[in-house]
């Protein structure tokens, strides 16, 4: 990816981090997944009272490109921060992390941005070393 093309997904990911819905942590997250067929899918986190039942951005960024058929994606960029104060990189949970592995190969590009547009790339296999996935069921 060109950092033309990662500073576009960080900008789509900050607007999304303002539809946060977390009036109980107050840690607004955005991000924004590419698909490989250069669709973009955005998601913020959404905070439930009973907690459990919370989901991250860049979950529902992923269940909703799935539903809108796409399976192969290259990147996401990820934003967060209290207050939607992006100044500092915000990684995926453990969950999220094993939620990519399922569609994504392990030299995907994980973004992690902040509001000055500044980031770091990492692949999903250094974020998520020896994972588990679909290949090793055979």
């Amino acid at each position: 990816m060109t950092e033309q093309q990662k500073t576009q997904l960080i900008q789509h990911a900050l607007e999304a981090c303002k539809q946060s819905y977390s009036p109980y942590s107050d840690f607004c997250v955005g991000a924004a997944l590419l698909a490989k067929d250069g669709r973009i899918f955005c998601g913020c986190n959404i905070e439930n009272a009973t907690y459990t039942p919370t989901i991250c951005a860049e979950r529902v960024a992923l269940f909703t490109a799935v539903y809108n058929g796409a399976k192969a994606f290259e990147a996401i960029a990820v934003v967060g921060g209290p207050k939607g104060d992006c100044q500092q990189l915000c990684p995926p949970c453990g969950v999220c992390r094993q939620a990519l592995r399922e569609f994504c190969d392990d030299d995907f590009e994980v973004i992690l941005g902040q509001e000055n547009l500044q980031y770091k790339t990492y692949k999903l296999s250094e974020l998520l070393p020896l994972s588990f996935s679909k290949n090793n069921l055979g």
